[in-house]
């Protein structure tokens, strides 16, 4: 028995001296994320989360000014007209932007000769919109003697400076976010493909319309999908910034119709040097999108429906 004992004795060392061994190579791999979560990450975070509780300049060391910088929001009307114009965009582009992504993704199911080329045009898009380039392209677009008023000039409709008005600049903004439906339409064209066939075939032989199969299949079945959709566009539209930029000129105008909140939180850190009032208003985004996303999960369970 004694013999038995140590043998076992001795393999339970080599296998932790395996297991160790095995440990060490994985901490090792994992080691250039881990320097990467606490330098580029955690780190800025915890300095920004602080940097909001202070005066800073950019140029003096910071100065501790408690709840200063909170006050300062609550008293500020520009920030609270950047939120609206923020909350506009999200709240109308994000919902068209998905349904016309879902439009042209059931359009694609259906089956058509070169599939992949459509596919990969409409993406294209998604891939280019928040481009410099597709900005400056959509503020020509839409500028006076742009191609938009040439055309309707052409049915005889007299055109207007759609990026110099304030009543439809950010409506220019919103068109262009609904164009880059290119990444949801690709997501919901592969959620589509996972349906399975036999339930369109018994509703047409129960007699159900497109319309009916539409509302009682597709959706309910591609609920997780909208739901995937949902939350990450909602999050990539509050953190828009470059196309009202260029569409501005960094100013946020015409008479400040055009002031995301990004841009607003750009002006005052990196052209007023408030970098303080700059954390705090980063800070403020941080909860606004995380109260968004945490209610689409709680409201989630009355409208999405999973397999199991």
């Amino acid at each position: 028995m004694s013999v038995v004992a140590e043998l076992q004795s001795l393999k339970t060392q080599k296998g932790g001296k395996r297991q160790y061994k095995d440990n060490k190579a994985g901490h090792l791999f994992l080691l250039p994320w881990t320097i990467g979560l606490f330098v580029i990450t955690l780190g800025p975070m915890a300095m920004s989360l602080f940097l909001a509780f202070t005066d800073y300049n950019l140029l003096q060391a910071p100065e501790w000014s408690g709840m200063e910088n909170i006050e300062r929001m609550i008293s500020d009307e520009r920030l609270h007209n950047s939120l609206r114009v923020t909350f506009i965009y999200v709240l109308v582009g994000v919902p068209l932007q998905l349904a016309v992504a879902l439009a042209i993704a059931m359009l694609l199911d259906r089956g058509m000769r070169g599939l992949p080329f459509y596919r990969s045009v409409f993406y294209l898009p998604s891939m280019l919109g928040s481009s410099v380039a597709i900005a400056v392209l959509w503020k020509q677009l839409f500028g006076t003697t742009g191609l938009v008023n040439q055309v309707l000039a052409m049915i005889g409709i007299e055109g207007m400076g759609w990026i110099s008005n304030p009543d439809t600049a950010l409506s220019t903004l919103i068109l262009l976010h609904i164009w880059t439906f290119g990444s949801p339409m690709v997501i919901f064209l592969a959620g589509l493909r996972q349906i399975p066939s036999m339930y369109y075939e018994a509703a047409s032989i129960d007699g159900a319309t497109k319309a009916r199969q539409f509302v009682s299949i597709t959706l309910p079945l591609l609920s997780p999908i909208i739901f995937f959709n949902l939350v990450l566009q909602i999050i990539g539209a509050f953190q828009n910034f470059t196309q009202a930029f260029i569409v501005s000129n960094g100013s946020g105008g015409p008479a400040d119709s055009t002031m995301f909140f990004t841009l607003y939180l750009y002006q005052q850190g990196f052209k007023n040097f408030d970098m303080g009032y700059a954390s705090a208003m980063a800070w403020l985004l941080v909860l606004i999108v995380g109260g968004f996303t945490a209610v689409n999960f709680l409201v989630s369970k009355y409208w999405v429906f999973y397999d199991d």
